[in-house]
């Protein structure tokens, strides 16, 4: 019978890549409690049309790459590909209106079917944080502040570049995506076959484009900022300011755009060259048309994921766990004893390993294998346990292990 495999554009981890994930997921539940985030979870599987409304039938997350299937109660369902829809879904029926403004964050696994390559996988990780309830600049300025800090706790904030753009009020981004519609319906020509078929669906998505043959119409391509409303550019004006006094340096990334209606102002990427292609560490934006799209009130919102393994990537290796005492049975007439030493460690906040199989050689030498700052070698003299440390000890454990009843020998 032939061994199983994983399924393609998985991984299971171990030792210090799965050390890593942990140190990412970490740091940001660290960071969100330094931001007065509350932590929150929403399903894995929702209803599908949760991200079909939201994401839009034709998009291509929607169209090719998640994980739908109709269940056995004929209800249609999908894995949760990101979590935004899924929060805001949870928001309006929930009842967390009553909370708002309402900091959350989260993380978790998330499936997408696509290619498997450096950094992106069918089953991956995210982050994930929003505001919901709140129309002010300030809350995409404390997002903004939440996802640049939390990159400096990784170390990581010196590869990254945060591109910061604007797109606009609803009546904005009308002007700006007409302008582009005849722009590029001028030049449908030399578009590329996609580029062609997003003209009429949605011709910002063009914007995106990565073939190298759109590249020079994109950039004659009309910009926003010609049709930015007073209202919008004063709102795009409070978050640069915020970020400047906040310390935060940004480019500006007057093409970078949200294909889906329901974004409106801010949009921002933190970019990096150390992953290859593949350049975009954390993502998000303003999206306060999404509530209605799932058949809510208008919820003014904002927020952000990221991408656990790909920031995993970036970062130096963390320290390796360690263990404080190797508990090592010198004479298996001491097992009894052994089992009181480390249980009464544990309890005192120290990582304790019993050592207990094979020859007493072979045990000693385990532990030292182990790494243990000290050992606890047990054995039996006179007909009494017999307990002393490898080394100096530590006051923790002598502490631990001070007036400690040893049992007779077994």
């Amino acid at each position: 019978m032939a061994m199983l495999q994983p399924v393609r554009g998985t991984q299971s981890l171990l030792g210090e890549d799965a050390d890593r994930l942990h140190a990412v997921t970490a740091a940001f539940d660290a960071t969100r409690r330094l931001f007065g985030f509350k932590r929150v979870e929403v399903p894995v599987l929702e209803p599908t049309a949760v991200f079909a409304r939201t994401m839009g039938e034709t998009t291509d997350v929607v169209s090719k790459e998640m994980y739908s299937f109709v269940d056995k109660g004929e209800e249609a369902v999908t894995l949760r590909p990101e979590f935004t829809a899924g929060i805001a879904r949870a928001y309006l029926s929930e009842g967390w209106q009553q909370y708002a403004p309402l900091k959350v964050a989260t993380h978790g696994p998330a499936f997408r079917y696509e290619r498997p390559q450096k950094g992106r996988f069918r089953q991956f990780h995210q982050l994930d944080a929003e505001i919901l309830g709140s129309s002010e600049a300030q809350s995409d300025v404390e997002l903004l502040a939440f996802a640049d800090h939390l990159l400096r706790e990784l170390g990581i904030a010196d590869g990254a570049v945060l591109k910061l753009n604007t797109l606009g009020d609803p009546a904005t981004r009308q002007g700006w995506r007409d302008a582009l519609y005849e722009h590029f319906r001028g030049s449908a020509g030399d578009l590329s076959a996609d580029s062609r078929d997003r003209l009429e669906r949605n011709p910002l998505r063009i914007l995106d484009s990565k073939v190298h043959q759109d590249w020079p119409i994109i950039d004659a391509a009309p910009v926003i900022d010609d049709f930015l409303t007073a209202e919008a550019a004063d709102f795009f004006a409070q978050v640069t300011a915020g970020l400047y006094a906040a310390g935060i340096a940004w480019e500006r990334a007057p093409r970078l755009v949200r294909g889906i209606d329901y974004y409106r102002h801010t949009a921002f990427e933190f970019v990096t060259d150390r992953l290859g292609s593949q350049g975009t560490v954390l993502a998000g934006g303003r999206y306060d048309g999404l509530a209605e799209m799932l058949g809510g009130p208008p919820t003014p919102a904002v927020g952000w994921a990221a991408g656990v393994e790909r920031l995993a990537m970036m970062m130096a290796a963390p320290a390796p766990e360690t263990l404080d005492v190797a508990v090592v049975v010198e004479d298996d007439r001491a097992m009894a004893a052994a089992w009181r030493a480390v249980t009464a460690l544990r309890r005192a906040g120290l990582s304790a390993e019993l050592v207990a199989t094979g020859s007493p050689r072979k045990r000693f030498d385990r532990a030292v294998k182990k790494g243990a700052s000290e050992m606890l070698l047990l054995g039996v003299t006179d007909g009494k346990v017999a307990a002393r440390f490898k080394g100096a000890g530590t006051p923790r454990a002598e502490a631990a292990l001070a007036g400690l009843d040893w049992p007779d020998p077994a």
